[in-house]
């Protein structure tokens, strides 16, 4: 039984609450039963409270508003493998890590994979875990340079980037087949070196949507024209 805060385990989970250490380690920890039940892979330590540590040692680790009853520490080798789906989102510095998890999560719902660019919240870091609803272990994750994906998916793929300011109306846009949809940054949109086939807008009333919810939009219409 762990009664120390200065155990090692205890220290490397404070340690993976920063994407450093995450980044440096490989690694990753995921707070509660569901995510933890989520996962696809062992666990590289598990701590239960009650069983391996002391409940109030575990709650001081918490990075949500309720104390965990178990935390798991991962390998960020055994996420899903880059694999083609129909579908990609691809984001470009999505920064809000709960729009990130959120996005994930979205992807998963439309057997979706998602890109990642440099400056996107890490899709391991504790909120975009809790958005992705353990989705992150269902979700292949493919690499995002500025042509949109890469240049072997630029013949496979059109590229349709998601603008708050003109396009296409997207319900008119071609999206039979495989399409990566392409979000920006919510302040800065999708910057103009960002290769892509065609732009797209979602019609509403507003000035512009959650990028999380732009996503699913788009997702939705490119389901509905691939039944």
């Amino acid at each position: 039984m762990i009664t120390s805060r200065d155990n090692e385990k205890l220290k490397l989970v404070r340690k993976l609450q920063e994407r450093k250490w995450r980044e440096r380690l490989g690694l990753f920890a995921c707070e509660g039963e569901d995510l933890v039940r989520a996962a696809t892979a062992k666990p590289v330590e598990l701590l239960v409270a009650g069983e391996n540590v002391e409940p109030g040692l575990l709650a001081e680790l918490s990075t949500a508003g309720h104390p965990p009853r178990v935390i798991g520490v991962y390998r960020r080798s055994d996420l899903p493998a880059a694999a083609p789906r129909p579908a990609v989102l691809a984001l470009w510095r999505v920064a809000d890590p709960g729009n990130v998890g959120t996005l994930i999560r979205t992807a998963d719902a439309f057997e979706a994979a998602i890109a990642l660019s440099d400056g996107c919240a890490d899709p391991t870091g504790p909120k975009a875990l809790r958005a992705s609803a353990g989705a992150v272990w269902r979700v292949p994750q493919l690499p995002f340079a500025a042509d949109g994906l890469n240049e072997a998916a630029a013949a496979r793929y059109t590229r349709v980037a998601l603008s708050s300011h003109g396009g296409v109306p997207l319900a008119e846009v071609d999206l039979a087949g495989n399409v990566v949809l392409l979000l920006g940054a919510e302040r800065e949109g999708l910057p103009a070196d960002v290769e892509r086939d065609l732009e797209a807008w979602i019609p509403i009333g507003s000035e512009s949507l959650n990028v999380a919810a732009a996503g699913a939009i788009a997702l939705y219409e490119w389901r509905r024209q691939n039944p």
